[in-house]
C-alpha cells in the first residue's frame, strides 16, 4: 500500500512540471524570479548573465522590471495564439501575475516589445521601446534586445545602469598577455642556445 502511494507522488512529482509548461510557463517562472528565456532557444551565456545582472542593478536603484522573453510559439504554452502580438501577451501575462507581482513587465519577441504593469497597458514606456529595431530569432539578439530596452526604460525612469564589460574585449587582453609570454619564452630559448656554446669555447 505504501509502495502504490509512494509510485503516485512520484508520479505526481514528475507530471506536474508538465502541465504548467501546457499552460503558460513564464507565468509560472516570473513569480520568483526577474527573467523568464525560452528553453528551446539557445542563448549564449554570457547574454544571459548581461540581462540578468542588469535587472538586479537596475532594481538595486530604485527601478524593478520582470522580463519574458519569447522566441518561439512553444515557449508561451496553450497561448502560442498571442506569439508575435507582445504587446497583447505583456496584458494578459501581467494580469497572470498581479496577485503576487504588480510591477512592470516587459515581454520581447522576435517582432518587438510590449510592456505592461499590473496587467494594465503602460503608454509612457511603450513610447520608450518603440523606437528599438525588433530583435529578431537568435537567442543572443532576443537577450541582447531585452537588455537594451531594459536599460532605456531604467534610463527613462531616472536610473542610469551601466552595460557590462565586453567579454571580447578581455578575452583579447588575455590572448595579447598569452602572445608576449610565448614571444618571451622563445628569446629565451634563442638566447641561451647561442650562449651556452660561447661559455664552452671559453
Amino acid at each position: 500500500m505504501a509502495r502504490a502511494a509512494l509510485v503516485t507522488l512520484l508520479a505526481l512529482l514528475v507530471l506536474a512540471p508538465l502541465a504548467r509548461a501546457d499552460g503558460d510557463p513564464a507565468s509560472d517562472y516570473l513569480l520568483t524570479q526577474p527573467a523568464f528565456l525560452p528553453p528551446d532557444v539557445v542563448i549564449p551565456k554570457s547574454d544571459a548573465d548581461d540581462l540578468t545582472s542588469t535587472l538586479a542593478a537596475a532594481k538595486q536603484k530604485g527601478y524593478e522590471v520582470r522580463v519574458a522573453v519569447i522566441g518561439t510559439r512553444y515557449d508561451m504554452g496553450s497561448v502560442g495564439a498571442l506569439f508575435r502580438k507582445p504587446k497583447e501577451y505583456a496584458r494578459f501575462l501581467g494580469q497572470e501575475l498581479r496577485f503576487v507581482y504588480k510591477g512592470k513587465l516587459l515581454v520581447v519577441m522576435p517582432n518587438g516589445y510590449g510592456v505592461s504593469e499590473n496587467g494594465k497597458p503602460l503608454p509612457t514606456a511603450a513610447k520608450v521601446v518603440a523606437p528599438l529595431p525588433p530583435p529578431g530569432t537568435g537567442g543572443a539578439a532576443l537577450a541582447q534586445g531585452a537588455t537594451s530596452a531594459v536599460r532605456k526604460l531604467a534610463a527613462a525612469s531616472g536610473v542610469q545602469v551601466q552595460a557590462a564589460p565586453s567579454s571580447g574585449s578581455s578575452s583579447s587582453n588575455v590572448a595579447t598577455i598569452g602572445g608576449v609570454i610565448a614571444i618571451v619564452v622563445v628569446l629565451a630559448v634563442v638566447a641561451a642556445f647561442f650562449v651556452r656554446p660561447r661559455e664552452r669555447v671559453g
